[in-house]
């Protein structure tokens, strides 16, 4: 009788086991639709056909094609699919590397990346930039953070090439800081390909890689294009709404912001379930009794939807539970002694009471030890950040006017604590805010990116001497700096009619600025620049001039901002070495090759505003804007690319041309074939003031000169053909913008 008591007590148990629910499998189908192409299993928001995927963007082409199935995404067939994962929102894909090559007899051809639907991201954490190739230059621009990435590959005699090293020497990596879901890309040659044993490497490669997946060799230089493909890993998302557009189907399901792609959600499965949160019914109950809890093994374990209890049995005293400690944890038998209980209770209450005493006590102390860290820390950043020499030099020397030294206290307050309805803009050198000074002041005050080094804080010193001494009125003034905070904080005049980007715009065309206008603007901005080169106790060189960095105020005059970038020349030196610094499109191609910054290199950049202004295009949209100015000069086609909002054929075209004229000699390739700005502001005040004599004239004479301009407009030979070549190859950079080059080579 015990014995067939006991089997039937055995059989219950192995019957409750199997009715209770099994866990929910991670990769849940949607009913009708295939969940494998080939050895990759596919589940919802992901489906091969229709009805099977959320939206197109999750479309999976399952390829009969060949021996067995291959999964890609899309219907393109270029991005293979190696495995999806929906709990880490990540899906592993297989796709060809980016490449330019020449060929003496076709020339140049390249193909392109691979270019993932917009719901995906390229991991940051997962992934490198791989560049191979000789004495080649690659990057990436991310679009939506406006940052550059890339690094140089080079070849020589000297240092052989290291298989399995990516370190610079035919091959190099660089990783980037956030995914990247919206990029250009780009490979830049220079110098010569025939680099080793007379082998010519005429190709160049570009791509993302998994993290440990590619290991470079030499034979990678002849045939990576035809040889291999990229693993890369990608992250997805799926609504851009913050309901997650009913995308989450599951009541048990939650959503969350995806952290990887930007403006897209996720949707989880709550803690206690499992399953696919897509599918309506996909998240499923986990029965921790029946699997991993955390009951004691004489404790009752009772599972509800979505957790479980653990009870003591009858006679027993305690939470139930193992992983605890305290005279609570576990089952026990209760002691004999019923006041211990009482004593317990006793006992806690004292210790309670005692413990917040001393926790009042610690949180005052603490209070006041934090209030004393923070007026070190401050002391501690001004040291840091020059603030000794800053008053040393104030003491030393007199000024008319002096920089204000600001306290944090009072920019916080002026920007509400930098809140973000205060951003006016981002630029490559940081945030400006526009901020109420306590006597009603408008200022606007600029946050650096990242902190000084401490052996430039001399050098940072200085520039606040100088450019507080600047009293140009098409200069914005530095009023004062704040050495207080980790990054020293900069405090200019606030300048209100935007800049002069956001007056090129061909929307504005209701409000566009006259070609009068445009003209005075281009002579202050000369004539500011030139007071920088030569009229400044030590000249300075702004190294990003550009209509972005032009403001307008009220009256739409000019005024020069944004010298974040800018170098002090001392009178001895007529070149500085640094670190690539500037804006893609406006850069001095002389000055991106050699590392050499001179006053030439603003030339440039002058050159690029003037054919902004001529033709009301900006650089940084229009792709080769610099060589198609250049040619259409060359082919006489001139009033084709010039903005028709300002040309009047009857009344500018002489000054049209000979701005236009002046506007080629200043970006020539060559910096000595190029004016100086003195030059430059000189020539366009004449003919400012030829315009002004010009008025007095008979109409009809003035009518006739154009007419005759406008049809016999001369060929002047601007530049050589090996010129023409170089403007042209540095203009095929797409994508032009602030950037500060990243290399992750040697």
């Amino acid at each position: 009788m015990g014995l067939s008591l006991l089997l039937l007590i055995k059989l219950s148990l192995v019957a409750s086991t199997l009715a209770s629910p099994a866990p929910a499998l991670a990769a849940a189908k949607k009913a009708g639709c295939d969940t494998m192409c080939g050895d990759v299993k596919i589940s919802y928001p992901f489906g091969t056909t229709k009805d099977c995927f959320k939206d197109p963007d999750f479309l999976i082409t399952c390829s009969t094609s060949s021996r067995f199935p291959v999964p890609y995404l899309g219907t393109k067939n270029n991005i293979r699919v190696l495995n999806i994962s929906g709990e880490t929102s990540e899906l592993l894909v297989f796709t060809p590397v980016y490449h330019d090559c020449y060929d003496p007899d076709e020339g140049i051809y390249w193909t392109k990346g691979f270019r993932a639907p917009s719901k995906f991201a390229i991991s940051n954490t997962k992934n490198d930039f791989v560049v191979v190739g000789c004495n080649t230059y690659a990057f990436f621009y991310d679009i939506e953070e406006q940052k550059l990435f890339g690094c140089n590959s080079e070849c020589s005699y000297e240092e052989p090439l290291a298989k399995g090293s990516c370190s610079g020497a035919g091959c190099c990596r660089t990783n980037f800081g956030q995914p990247i879901r919206n990029y250009t890309n780009s490979i830049v040659f220079y110098g010569d390909r025939n680099v080793s044993d007379g082998f010519l490497f005429n190709c160049s490669y570009a791509f993302f890689a998994k993290h440990g997946t590619f290991n470079f060799s030499d034979s990678d230089l002849h045939d990576l294009s035809v040889r291999k493909r990229s693993t890369v890993v990608l992250n997805w998302g799926v609504d851009q709404t913050k309901s997650c557009g009913g995308a989450c189907k599951d009541d048990e399901s939650i959503c969350e912001e995806s952290q990887s792609v930007k403006g897209y959600y996720l949707c989880k499965c709550k803690p206690g379930f499992e399953g696919n949160p897509y599918l309506s019914g996909g998240c499923k109950d986990v029965d921790e009794c029946h699997g991993i809890n955390n009951c004691t093994e004489s404790a009752v374990c009772t599972n509800y939807n979505g957790s479980y209890t653990c009870t003591c049995p009858s006679g027993q005293k305690g939470n139930g539970l193992k992983n605890e400690t305290g005279p609570g944890s576990g089952c026990r038998i209760p002691d004999a002694d019923s006041n211990h209980d009482g004593r317990v209770i006793i006992i806690s209450l004292v210790v309670a009471v005692a413990l917040l005493v001393v926790l009042t006590v610690l949180f005052a102390l603490c209070w006041a030890q934090k209030k004393r860290s923070l007026r070190q820390l401050r002391k501690r950043n001004f040291e840091q950040n020059g603030g000794n020499l800053l008053l040393q030099q104030f003491s030393q020397r007199q000024y008319t006017e002096r920089a204000k030294i600001f306290t944090e206290d009072e920019l916080k307050n002026a920007t509400n604590n930098f809140d973000e309805s205060r951003i006016l803009g981002r630029g490559g050198q940081g945030t400006v805010y526009k901020g109420t000074l306590s006597n009603n002041t408008h200022v606007a005050i600029k946050k650096s990116k990242v902190g000084g080094d401490s052996q430039n804080i001399k050098s940072f010193i200085n520039e606040v001497f100088v450019l507080s001494q600047i009293n140009h009125r098409n200069v914005v003034k530095l009023l004062g700096c704040c050495l207080e905070t980790e990054v020293p904080l900069l405090v200019y005049e606030f300048v209100d009619n935007g800049t002069l980007l956001d007056h090129l715009s061909p929307s504005k065309n209701y409000c566009s600025i006259t070609w009068e206008t445009r003209l005075r603007i281009a002579i202050e901005i000369a004539g500011a620049i030139s007071y920088l080169h030569s009229a400044a106790s030590i000249p300075i060189i702004h190294r990003d001039i550009k209509s972005a960095n032009i403001l307008l105020d009220h009256d739409n005059r000019a005024k020069v901002s944004d010298f974040g970038a800018s170098r002090l020349v001392h009178l001895d030196k007529t070149q500085v070495a640094t670190v690539i610094q500037g804006t893609i499109g406006y850069l001095d191609p002389e000055y991106l090759q050699t590392g050499q910054l001179n006053e030439k290199s603003d030339v440039y950049s002058f050159g690029i505003v003037l054919v902004e202004l001529l033709t009301g295009k900006k650089a940084f949209e229009f792709n080769g804007l610099t060589s198609h100015f250049i040619s259409s000069m060359r082919e006489d086609c001139l009033w084709e690319i010039l903005d028709k909002r300002v040309l009047d054929p009857k009344k500018n075209a002489k000054q049209l041309k000979e701005v236009a004229s002046l506007a080629r000699r200043c970006i020539r390739v060559n910096g000595e074939e190029r004016p100086t700005m003195k030059e430059v502001a000189m020539e366009l005040e004449a003919l400012m003031a030829m315009e002004k004599n010009l008025q007095g004239k008979d109409k009809d004479m003035m009518v006739e000169e154009s007419e005759y301009l406008v049809s016999n407009f001369p060929n002047d030979g601007y530049e050589s053909a090996s010129a023409s070549i170089s403007v042209v190859s540095y203009d095929s950079i797409q994508k032009q913008v602030p950037f500060e080059i990243v290399d992750g080579g040697r």
